[in-house]
């Protein structure tokens, strides 16, 4: 079997080849039009975000047995159209969920104790104590919305901080225990300190964190997204910090990441957001860790495996 790998790898990927038996060729700085031309010799494409698989690009991969997502998230490619072709599809949420929970709650602290704010006051010599005195994240309610590898992860660690967790899921059921309660949106609304999202990007999530779901909290929340930016809209976000009801947020995806290309409106948005010191922003690297990078080609040997039984 040929397997096609398209984007940047950790290194360990050439191992897959004469682990499992396939012919791997790895073209990390290929271009869109170049794969075009040779995706139809292939029975397996291994892609982390270049481009989109939609029914344009796989009429010219006709031999194609499956993709594997090397990453969180399935966005990029149009699930529907591969079930038409038979296309089995793997994702690698497992890779980084470790790495995400870290990375939140890092983001987190960092927050709640003035951490960037009170470091950057020292390098200009400003020894300010009060000014920066902190909240604890003990004791706090956290909502978990979704409840996959990345919430989950998210949750068990902190449960380990005091925080009470509710954790929502349209599509799971039965995965309370003695670390974290199944909880309803509604519940959520009513005790959440702190909301963190964990959904896929779906045309029901898009946009789901809007002012009208905002305003449904009973306190006044703090905001994390660390899942795709598509989720939250930006400017309700900036709206809620302004009247108060967020009281803070901490962002690692944005609804546009490709900074040099914001329309007006996300210009406003976004310089807004940068200068607040209620707001962390971190480029889109929450699973982005040197063990993560490794942990993702582990996961999808072992997928791709399953599938082939070998």
């Amino acid at each position: 079997m040929k397997v096609l790998i398209v984007d940047e790898m950790h290194e360990s990927i050439v191992q897959m080849p004469e682990e499992l038996g396939l012919h791997v060729d790895y073209f990390p700085n290929i271009e869109y039009t170049e794969v075009l031309d040779k995706v139809s010799d292939y029975e397996g494409l291994i892609i982390r975000s270049k481009f989109k698989i939609d029914k344009s690009f796989l009429s010219h991969a006709t031999k194609l047995r499956f993709i594997g997502r090397a990453g969180a998230g399935l966005d990029l490619i149009d699930i529907e159209a591969c079930k038409t072709q038979n296309i089995e599809i793997f994702a690698a949420n497992e890779g980084n969920r470790v790495a995400v929970a870290e990375h939140l709650i890092g983001m987190i602290l960092c927050l709640f104790n003035n951490i960037e704010k009170s470091h950057q006051e020292v390098k200009n010599k400003l020894w300010l104590r009060e000014e920066n005195r902190g909240e604890e994240l003990f004791g706090k309610t956290v909502g978990i919305i979704g409840f996959g590898n990345n919430g989950q992860a998210t949750a068990e660690r902190l449960s380990a901080f005091g925080c009470k967790i509710l954790a929502y899921d349209k599509y799971r059921y039965g995965f309370g225990n003695h670390v974290f309660s199944e909880a309803s949106m509604d519940e959520i609304f009513r005790e959440a300190d702190i909301i963190s999202l964990h959904l896929p990007l779906t045309s029901e999530s898009n946009k789901m964190v809007n002012a009208e779901f905002l305003n449904k909290f009973q306190k006044d929340i703090y905001v994390c997204n660390v899942a795709r930016g598509e989720l939250l809209v930006l400017n309700d976000l900036v709206h809620g910090i302004e009247s108060g009801k967020v009281k803070g947020a901490v962002l690692d995806v944005l609804e546009n990441e490709k900074i040099n290309a914001l329309t007006d409106t996300q210009i406003s948005d976004f310089e807004y957001l940068i200068n607040s010191p209620k707001v962390i922003i971190t480029p889109h690297i929450a699973g982005w860790t040197h063990e993560s990078y490794k942990k993702i080609n582990q996961v999808l040997k072992d997928k791709i495996k399953r599938f082939l039984n070998i």
